[in-house]
């Protein structure tokens, strides 16, 4: 008899979770308190334009193997847009392509480095010594302080600091440059530019996310006897003897099972998790994670204000501008024009509208600020870089910000991660927060859902290995820097 596995969370972990044991013979039940999949990726739907839009725009990049083995697993790999090039708009407002040259790994953008044009060779010089020295070992001295202070120590001159790692490191792993840990910063340089010539590349899906985890993936795993539960939200683990014996509903209904993967926000983790684990040592770094937000503005304009897909601003409030005109967009009637949504005007017909989304991490310091006052500081911006936005009407806005999007990479933090396994041994947990030995990224969250499903493998006698290799190390990158 099959064993009935029950997984409490339909975000990436959860869904990683289902579908790698779905696809080795064993359904679940997934349990989703929210009407619709995907967790924080996930889409809403906006009566103006009567589209889904994403929360925020989520992107991936070459080195996350394991999620885009996830995706050409259940064959949504096609509904993402690879990008040749980013697009780098210095202070002064001058466009650098960044794309890969001929030379093998770590060498293949050197050339990509040494044309963006607000920074001095000085300040290049000074980011090639920063690099290779963050390709080392990270010493234990290293890893108590910030990222911050390592930056100080291996003397990375201030427009450096401002304009290469603060944008980087800002946009990936979504917290200031104080609030980041040395490892989980080489994290980010070592896979996504060093290691290996693919790892750069920026992956952006070209459907709201609600299609293809509310819509393609929902599919593929119910049509392999998986059963979905929306608005199922799980409200307490229960033991029976040494065992979880069950998932009690916030309905009260009681989902029986033999195994159980708890998949939530580690905020929300605890609250369900039977009391003998409420002390357990191994857990009790959970409640001492922090978190930080992510912010998106949504407008829609009556014209295009640029031809690029996407750039990265610099020395700006905003971060990424995605235009979701070029990248595509689903559409009222599924018309052949991604991107061009209908909005409606009070007294006017329907009109095209041009849809950008404007993406700022670690956005803790615009609580402050009302959202007709970030709405003024974005299109200032926008003008200031591409004329037509000045002339352009805004026709629909919308603001999200995801309060808890992240888990903070402090100094330390892994230290406070527990591994999938509970205490417990039917009981496994799954989130990026978890030991993944990545940072908050949809590639950490798919990790761990693959390594839950590792050891309900293993204890059901059938292991197997889930988990993807990372991209192999390039042979001038192993012999540089000892990768």
């Amino acid at each position: 008899m099959s064993p009935r596995i029950v997984i409490a969370g339909g975000g990436l972990a959860g869904l990683a979770a289902a579908v790698a044991l779905t696809d080795r013979g064993f359904p679940c039940t997934l349990l989703e308190s929210r009407p619709r999949l995907g967790g924080r990726a996930s889409s809403f739907h906006d009566p103006t334009t009567n589209t889904d839009i994403d929360n925020c725009q989520h992107v991936t990049l070459g080195c996350c193997t394991n999620f885009r083995h996830f995706c050409e697993r259940v064959g949504l790999q096609d509904f993402f847009r690879r990008e040749p090039a980013l697009f780098f708009v210095g202070p002064g407002g001058k466009i650098n392509p960044f794309a890969a040259g001929w030379l093998p790994a770590p060498l293949h953008l050197t050339g990509a480095f040494a044309r963006l044009s607000y920074l001095s060779w000085s300040d290049k010089l000074s980011l090639a010594r920063g690099l290779k020295a963050l390709a080392g070992p990270v010493s234990p001295a290293d890893e108590s302080q910030p990222f911050s202070a390592w930056l100080t120590k291996h003397h990375q001159t201030p427009t450096t600091i401002e304009r290469f790692w603060f944008v980087v490191l800002v946009s990936a792993l979504s917290e200031s440059l104080e609030r980041i840990s040395v490892s989980h910063a080489r994290k980010v340089f070592v896979d996504a530019f060093l290691a290996h010539r693919d790892g750069w590349y920026v992956d952006i899906p070209s459907v709201p996310l609600e299609e293809l985890y509310g819509g393609l993936l929902t599919e593929w795993l119910t049509s392999r006897g998986t059963t979905i539960r929306l608005q199922s939200a799980a409200s307490q683990v229960e033991m029976s003897g040494d065992h979880v014996s069950s998932i009690r509903l916030g309905s009260d209904e009681v989902i029986v099972g033999d195994e159980f993967v708890v998949a939530l926000p580690f905020f929300r983790v605890m609250s369900i998790l039977p009391s003998m684990l409420q002390t357990h040592p191994d857990l009790q770094g959970i409640e001492r994670l922090e978190s930080a937000p992510i912010s998106s503005i949504h407008l829609w304009l009556d014209r295009p204000i640029m031809d690029l897909p996407h750039v990265v601003l610099v020395d700006r409030v905003s971060q990424w501008v995605f235009n979701r005109t070029v990248v595509g967009a689903s559409t009222n009637a599924g018309e052949a024009k991604p991107g061009v949504v209908k909005v409606v005007e009070s007294g006017s017909s329907l009109e095209q509208a041009h849809y950008y989304q404007i993406v700022i991490s670690a956005s803790h310091q615009l609580a402050s600020k009302s959202k007709s006052e970030l709405e003024q500081i974005v299109l200032q911006e926008l003008a200031e870089i591409w004329p037509e936005a000045a002339k352009a009407k805004l026709l629909h806005s919308r603001h999200v910000t995801e309060h808890r999007a992240v888990f903070s990479p402090l100094p330390g933090v892994d230290l406070l991660r527990p591994s999938q396994q509970s205490p417990i041994p039917n009981l496994q947990l799954a989130g990026d927060w978890t030991k993944t030995e990545w940072p908050a990224t949809m590639e950490g969250a798919v990790r761990s859902g693959f390594l839950a499903a590792e050891n309900i493998l293993r204890r059901m006698g059938q292991p197997a290995a889930v988990l993807q290799p990372p991209l192999k190390t390039a042979w001038l990158s192993r012999w540089l820097f000892g990768l």
